[in-house]
């Protein structure tokens, strides 16, 4: 049997056909998904750009007045519910941003156009919205994730299932997350469409900069069978001389070493920073890429590319002005020198260029320069705990709480 049931006697299925799961993403590997149905002039651009939409709703537990016995139901139901606390009018604007990519990215197929966008819905949401019944949902978003007609313009992005922080979730909790979203997607969306996952979304950007919680971290995406991981431009540095990344349009190998003397590796498309939610909706990632040329990498002239993530129903300018910015940059961009293109769609390309995965620039965490200055990996936990404490009495900046998209919130403390 190769479906998996969504639900099982009412209740998630989120477990127990990892080894189904498994097979499916190890029959996969080294096969490219994207670059057959591509039709981008890679050849011919001088340079390209790439968004994603990151798409949360939490379960609270708001199904009735006693807490202690409340059902746990979505936060979109509860602001369906109570439509004059807040924002909570903003309810039914954010199930149309839901589904609208299903219908934004048909429309333009079918006009000739050559749109493109990476999703990421976290477990929660999705089964908020079943939860809900709004089934209209899902079937919009079958229709670009399973179509052969337009399921290469949408390139999902797996992420962990309830929106867990990596820096301050213990790493077998991390690990059965992403576990868990697979499973999940897969319910809804088939196998062969997660054999098509290979990108991965921390949520809130957050990058772990411990080095022993750093491994665990890529190890765990590598062994789920991403490819790659979308990292915030400052939660990243040079491990020889512990900048940002020179070029952070290119795609880097993302490598973290821990106390053990173990190493795991991914590689890293670079999100650069500033103001997400308004470079997104006003599609600034593809103004900034017609400003750019073809750039060296591995001895190949490739084209960079301009990528960045933002929340896909927040804010005004996502809800109202995002549709109409999308259209027109697609339009534009279809057929000319600066293309969209997602993250495994451009990797793919590069590949068929003859580029490797050790080809690209390294990278680390962030701080940790300082800590392999003083430390060798294998000297166990026990050392690297008392060089992380020094440098800490030394510089009350220095901190093992990773980096994510924003300086002013910690995700560990």
């Amino acid at each position: 049997m190769n479906t998996l049931p969504e639900y099982l006697d009412g209740r998630l299925n989120l477990s127990g056909s990892e080894s189904l799961i498994e097979q499916t993403i190890r029959e996969s590997r080294g096969r490219a998904v994207f670059l057959p149905e591509s039709r981008i002039d890679f050849g011919g651009s001088q340079s390209a750009f790439a968004i994603a939409l990151h798409m949360h709703q939490p379960l609270i537990p708001a199904g009735g007045n006693d807490l202690a016995t409340a059902e746990i139901i979505s936060n979109l139901k509860h602001m369906m519910d109570n439509p004059g606390i807040g924002d909570n009018h903003n309810a039914s604007v954010f199930h149309w941003c839901y589904k609208r990519m299903g219908e934004f990215i048909p429309q333009l197929v079918d006009e000739g156009k050559q749109p493109r966008v990476m999703l990421e819905y976290s477990g929660t949401l999705l089964h908020g919205l079943r939860h809900m019944g709004l089934h209209d949902v899902f079937d919009t978003l079958k229709r670009i994730t399973c179509d052969p007609r337009y399921r290469h313009a949408a390139e999902w992005l797996g992420m962990p299932w309830g929106h867990a922080v990596a820096p301050s979730t213990p790493v077998q909790d991390f690990r059965l997350h992403v576990k868990a979203w697979q499973h999940h997607f897969a319910a809804i969306f088939g196998l062969e469409a997660l054999s098509r996952v290979r990108g991965f979304s921390p949520a809130e950007m957050a990058l772990p900069n411990h080095p022993d919680t750093a491994y665990e971290f890529v190890k765990t995406l590598k062994d789920c069978g991403h490819q790659w991981v979308l990292v915030q431009e400052h939660t990243v540095e040079r491990p020889e001389n512990g900048h940002g990344p020179e070029r952070k349009h290119l795609p880097h190998r993302l490598v973290c070493r821990n106390s053990r003397g173990e190493e795991a590796a991914i590689i890293a498309i670079i999100k650069t920073q500033g103001s997400d939610t308004k470079l997104v909706a006003q599609m600034q990632p593809y103004y900034e890429a017609k400003g750019l040329s073809r750039w060296e990498l591995a001895g190949k002239q490739v084209p960079p590319l301009v990528t960045q993530i933002a929340d896909g129903e927040n804010g005004g300018v996502m809800m109202n002005e995002f549709p109409s910015k999308y259209m027109e940059a697609m339009r534009e961009c279809s057929g000319s020198r600066t293309p969209a293109l997602n993250g495994t769609e451009y990797l793919e390309h590069l590949f068929a260029l003859g580029i490797q995965e050790k080809d690209l620039p390294r990278l680390q965490p962030i701080l940790q320069k300082r800590i392999w200055d003083r430390f060798k990996p294998g000297e166990g936990e026990g050392r690297l705990a008392q060089v992380i404490e020094q440098l800490k009495k030394e510089d009350h900046r220095f901190h093992m709480e990773g980096g994510s998209w924003t300086n002013n919130i910690s995700w560990v403390s």
